[in-house]
């Protein structure tokens, strides 16, 4: 998640698609359509060898394109797949001991605050990110208007990077990035129609481009 922009940036998730090489596919594309910072692979509900088997087809790809590669969740299979980083929705203890075991040879970071004493709880690790809200809470068009709350109020007042998801529209985009939050993370909103998966990262990139707001030196 190395910030080579002065502006927010595009974090994908990607979608549960059970063909892995069609996956592949269908992330390359998406990540021809622009700039992208990383791209967090979720389990969904594979067993260990399925995801495995989906995160070899991927990391190559998202590599290739310039981003980071994130393992959600496990850490044995990010080790496997020489991954750039592992993503965790976990509390305090469990992201302090991922950060202690796996960083700094891998990019360790989630968290999944839901307010701002935990957030800071988590903070304390210094993981390389701290996320507001779910990589599979994107069920509203709109990012929920706590975790937006939460990265205006971390990025205000801590240094550490912080990650906003999105809701299933991009027409929020230019609200996401106005909190000053470094990432801004879309799934559905991306991959609902694989077709134009590349033209909506451009459309995202766009907009930042524009009107997000740029950070200092």
């Amino acid at each position: 998640m190395t910030d080579k922009i002065d502006r927010c940036r595009l974090v994908l998730v990607t979608p549960d698609i059970a063909d892995a090489a069609e996956l592949a596919r269908l992330t390359g594309d998406a990540l021809r359509g622009g700039d992208v910072a990383s791209v967090i692979i979720p389990q969904h509900d594979l067993d260990e060898k399925s995801f495995q088997k989906r995160c070899e087809a991927l990391v190559p790809v998202i590599q290739a394109a310039g981003a980071a590669a994130l393992v959600a969740g496990d850490s044995r299979v990010a080790g496997r797949v020489r991954t750039d980083g592992l993503h965790i929705e976990v509390g305090p203890t469990a992201m302090a001991e991922a950060v202690q075991k796996y960083a700094p040879g891998l990019i360790v970071g989630g968290g999944n605050a839901r307010e701002r004493h935990s957030a800071l709880s988590i903070g304390e690790a210094q993981p390389d990110y701290v996320i507001f809200g779910s990589i599979d809470g994107d069920i509203k068009p709109e990012p929920h208007s706590k975790n937006s709350a939460l990265a205006e109020w971390w990025a205000d007042m801590i240094e550490i990077p912080c990650l906003l998801m999105g809701g299933t529209s991009i027409a929020f985009v230019d609200e996401m990035a106005q909190t000053r939050a470094e990432f801004i993370a879309f799934s559905k909103a991306v991959f609902h129609d694989p077709a134009n998966a590349a033209r909506i990262v451009a459309e995202i990139n766009a907009v930042l481009d524009e009107k997000a707001p740029r950070f200092g030196p």
